[in-house]
């Protein structure tokens, strides 16, 4: 059976957004799905407590880039505890669904924001505790 992705899957997977590195991110995550092989890497640039940039490397299947190009748009321009109430439900409202075999590549998109953010958060701790 021929899986059918929605138009703003297809966009996001042909013209992903964000995609890269930040040299000096304030927060890096990683999460990976052993059953399918995906791994995604998140970025985040944090000023005062708000995302101002966000970029992912993803190594994986068109809905994964897809997921991960639409969970930066989303979290871009936002407050830490905002980004932090992300669902992978709401990325795939976003892109207006995903077959169910492959929201599992939605959740990699949560996990991701949520590993960089607390690796944001235990860099700040670092620095509290050396100040």
């Amino acid at each position: 059976m021929a899986m059918t992705y929605s138009e703003k899957v297809r966009d996001h997977f042909a013209n992903p957004r964000n995609v890269g590195t930040l040299e000096d991110a304030d927060g890096v995550g990683e999460v990976g799905n052993a059953v399918c092989g995906d791994i995604m890497k998140m970025y985040l640039k944090i000023d005062d407590g708000i995302i101002t940039d966000a970029k992912f490397n993803t190594f994986g299947c068109g809905a994964a880039i897809a997921t991960s190009s639409m969970a930066t748009e989303m979290i871009k321009g936002k407050p830490i505890e905002e980004a932090e109430q992300l669902t992978n439900q709401a990325v795939v409202e976003a892109l207006d669904g995903l077959p169910p075999v492959k929201i599992h590549c939605s959740v990699l998109a949560e996990e991701a924001i949520k590993a960089a953010l607390d690796d944001y958060r235990s860099r700040k701790r670092d620095e509290i505790v050396h100040d």
